[in-house]
């Protein structure tokens, strides 16, 4: 059973699990092992081809595909996965999305696939629209590795500014509390019964209040980039939970 409090942050409200798991944060190892756990690494490594594919695969080089991804090297300069790494998550992808794009539908399939007890159809738009950063309807391999890395082994400061895109749901450079409740709510739609403790049916309207007693300081009912950012790097229990990232991605 996968456990989770269905926060992409944690509770505010919650004592800090351990002073080990305080402000300081900690780099994840880079193993195959912490790729495994995040639902759309597993998704394209688990078709990806067997070692020893052709060297055209090694460069990220197919003609057949209308989406010509970037050389290899440049990936590797824009993330922190090695050159094996992105080498699988090509394979996967290329053989899951030969076009070379993934669109809204697939993310919707990936996630009712690794969340059967629950609904994760809005989750996956809101997760699917954070990627797709341009907001054309589909996302490049390029800017799904991008994300990934940040989401998997970026600094706490890109992994928060990264969560303050997918809140802002609109896009307009604020979180209001009705986008954080609708994510929040999409969360605990697609766990399910798959969390701990057993959630209320008011435990997201609760949650996001005590967020935003937190965070919106000028009390102006809207959290910018900079609240969000001094709020939650002070706060010892989100910088915590921010290792929670991969329960739900």
């Amino acid at each position: 059973m996968k456990v989770s409090d269905g926060s992409l942050l944690g509770d505010p409200g919650r004592t800090p699990l351990s002073k080990k798991e305080g402000v300081k944060w900690q780099r994840p190892r880079l193993t195959r092992q912490a790729l495994m756990r995040c639902c759309l690494v597993k998704w394209i490594l688990s078709s990806a081809a067997p070692q020893g594919s052709d060297s055209s695969d090694s460069e990220l080089e197919l003609s057949t595909v209308r989406h010509q991804p970037e050389g290899l090297d440049q990936l590797q300069a824009q993330t922190k996965f090695t050159k094996k790494e992105l080498q699988s998550l090509y394979r996967g992808f290329k053989n899951e999305c030969p076009t070379g794009l993934v669109d809204e539908d697939t993310f919707k399939l990936i996630y009712s696939q690794f969340f059967p007890q629950g609904d994760a159809t809005t989750y996956a738009h809101f997760l699917f629209n954070a990627f797709d950063a341009d907001g054309n309807g589909a996302i490049r391999f390029e800017d799904f590795v991008v994300g990934l890395s940040i989401l998997l082994r970026g600094t706490v400061h890109e992994k928060l500014k990264w969560a303050f895109n997918l809140y802002d749901i609109n896009k307009d450079g604020y979180i209001t509390k009705e986008e954080m409740l609708a994510i929040m709510k999409s969360i605990y739609d697609m766990m399910g019964r798959h969390t701990y403790p057993i959630l209320r049916e008011d435990a997201p309207l609760e949650h996001v209040e005590r967020f935003f007693q937190k965070m919106d300081r000028n009390q102006d009912g809207v959290v910018t980039i900079d609240e969000f950012l001094e709020t939650c790097q002070k706060d010892e229990n989100i910088m915590s939970s921010m290792q929670l990232f991969e329960n739900v991605i």
